[in-house]
C-alpha cells in the first residue's frame, strides 16, 4: 500500500510545517495528486489517520483532489488525455508521448490553529 509512505511523508511535511509556523494543531489539509498515481482516497485517508495520531494533525480532515492525466504527443504536438491503458494519440495513431501533469502530489493548503490564536480558538491558512 503505497498511500502509506505517501501519508508518512506528507505528516513530514505538515508536522515540520507545524513546528515553524508555531501551530498547535491541523485542522484541514487539501491535498491534490495525479491520477497516475493510482492512490485509491479511502486507503490514503485510513493511513493518513493512523500516522497523525499522537501529533498535530491527529483527527485533521484530509481532501484529497485527483488531477487527471495529460500528455503531449511527441509526432504531432496534440495534447489529450490518455486513458489508463493506451496512450495513443487521437489524431496521428502513435503512443509516443511526453507526460504533462498525472504524476504529482501537490500539498495546496493547510488550515491549523496557531498557538498566538488559541484563545479565542481561531482557525488560519498557511
Amino acid at each position: 500500500m503505497h498511500e502509506l509512505s505517501i501519508a508518512l511523508a506528507l505528516l513530514d511535511e505538515l508536522n515540520a510545517l507545524a513546528a515553524a509556523q508555531g501551530a498547535l494543531r491541523i485542522e484541514r489539509v487539501e491535498l491534490e495528486a495525479g491520477a497516475r498515481r493510482g492512490i485509491v482516497p479511502e486507503a490514503l485517508a485510513l493511513a493518513f489517520a493512523e500516522a497523525a495520531r499522537g501529533g498535530p494533525a491527529e483527527g485533521a480532515q484530509l481532501a484529497l483532489s485527483v488531477l487527471p492525466t495529460r500528455a503531449r504527443c511527441r509526432h504531432c504536438g496534440l495534447e489529450f488525455a490518455p486513458a489508463v491503458d493506451d496512450y495513443g494519440c487521437a489524431r496521428c495513431g502513435l503512443a509516443d508521448v511526453d507526460i504533462l501533469s498525472g504524476d504529482e502530489v501537490l500539498l495546496r493548503r493547510v488550515t491549523c490553529v496557531l498557538a498566538e490564536d488559541a484563545a479565542p480558538e481561531r482557525a488560519e491558512e498557511v
